[in-house]
């Protein structure tokens, strides 16, 4: 019938226009995806999601071991407390960070002089008496803290650091006694949160815990072997190490330090008389009766042989004459060197004393003018007549 009879007898399927079809995989009713499409979409999200946070935890796994390995390599005390502060914080992008550590009866510190090292050098370093006292945290603290900054509780913490956000605080246990907190404080609000989890901060704690132990340990052998061996006084090293420390607090405070040197009279011939290890002896019950007179603030060294020097802080020439007459008044009764026989002892000694100016830079220079003026002193004693104290 021609063309457009064929096109009438056509099914009318063949003539109707082809459904519209949406992405592939659309019901081609109401254009949605079936239920198990969007499942496979939502289950390749979320494992986008746990490879996103796997590489994150890998990324901080890494700095976390690289940061550990840093303080194990530390070689001294001043290094680990140096590590544990500005390392950290550079490490981990920190605003803040600051080491509290609990030091009553000032060991420590001590010992950080023992290394040549004052404890005014290391200004992340907080030392303290007591924890609690710092931070009310610190009294039941075992695992790390995170929150939000707040001063009535943080701010002896951060003392003399950028104020942060939140903070965490890491507690360092050394045989189950809490012996520090490192101060993590981060510009961000939500860097530290209770929420977290925080299991590389736990271990950054533990590991630094360990750490200081080992370090503190070492310092006190080396201290032991610095530490004159027959009286148990310090050595001359700490001695200097001490006095610039103590110079550095007197200029901050507008205080006087005095030095007083002690020289035992006719030494020689204590030895020549009873023997070496009379004098030995005799060494022993000089030094002892002189610690009946010090402070617990005061520092004792053996000077060298039969000389000791003592650094009286917050001192006046008046107070240092005062403190010398005592040891001199105090070997009045002789001493005893060996049993059933004792030797009549005197001293000489010479007394300085120094006002640092504020801001008093050449404390090294401020100390070496203090201990040779205190020895002249002594050796004018010496010269008239012995047995007496004489001051610069």
């Amino acid at each position: 019938r021609g063309p457009a009879g064929e096109r009438a007898r056509r099914p009318a399927a063949m003539t109707r226009d082809p459904p519209r079809h949406g992405p592939a995989g659309d019901d081609p009713v109401n254009g949605e995806r079936p239920a198990a499409q969007t499942e496979v979409v939502a289950l390749r999200a979320e494992l986008a999601a746990l490879i996103a946070a796997a590489a994150a935890n890998e990324a901080k796994l890494a700095r976390s071991l690289e940061r550990e390995l840093a303080l194990m390599r530390a070689e001294s005390l001043p290094d680990l407390l140096r590590e544990a502060t500005e390392g950290v914080a550079q490490a981990y992008g920190l605003r803040a960070v600051t080491l509290a550590l609990e030091d009553p009866a000032h060991e420590l510190r001590h010992l950080l002089l023992a290394l040549g090292e004052s404890a005014d050098y290391l200004p992340g370093v907080v030392f303290a008496d007591s924890l609690v006292a710092l931070t009310p945290v610190a009294a039941h603290l075992t695992r790390p803290w995170l929150g939000t900054y707040q001063r009535a509780d943080h701010d002896l913490l951060f003392r003399g650091a950028p104020v942060p956000a939140s903070v965490a605080l890491l507690p360092l246990l050394v045989a189950g006694r809490l012996a520090g907190l490192l101060c993590l404080g981060a510009a961000d609000p939500g860097r530290f949160d209770a929420r977290l989890a925080s299991d590389f901060l736990n271990r950054l704690g533990t590991v630094l815990a360990v750490c200081l132990d080992n370090a503190t340990n070492r310092a006190r052998v080396m201290r032991s072997g610095l530490a004159d061996y027959l009286t148990g006084w310090q050595s001359r090293r700490y001695l200097h190490a001490r006095l610039r420390e103590e110079l550095a607090r007197a200029a901050r405070q507008g205080t006087s330090i005095a030095c007083v040197m002690v020289d035992v009279d006719h030494f020689k011939a204590i030895n020549d008389t009873y023997g070496h290890l009379a004098g030995d002896e005799a060494l022993r019950e000089i030094t002892a009766r002189i610690d009946g007179q010090i402070r617990a603030s005061d520092t004792a060294a053996r000077f060298g042989g039969d000389e000791f020097a003592l650094l009286l802080p917050d001192s006046s020439v008046a107070a240092a004459l005062q403190f010398a007459e005592r040891i001199r008044v105090a070997m009045r009764v002789p001493v005893e060197v060996r049993p059933g026989c004792a030797a009549r002892v005197t001293l000489s000694i010479g007394v300085a004393a120094v006002l640092p100016a504020r801001g008093e830079r050449d404390l090294k220079g401020l100390a070496e003018r203090l201990l040779s003026e205190a020895d002249g002193a002594l050796y004018r004693a010496k010269a008239l007549g012995r047995d007496r104290v004489e001051s610069a």
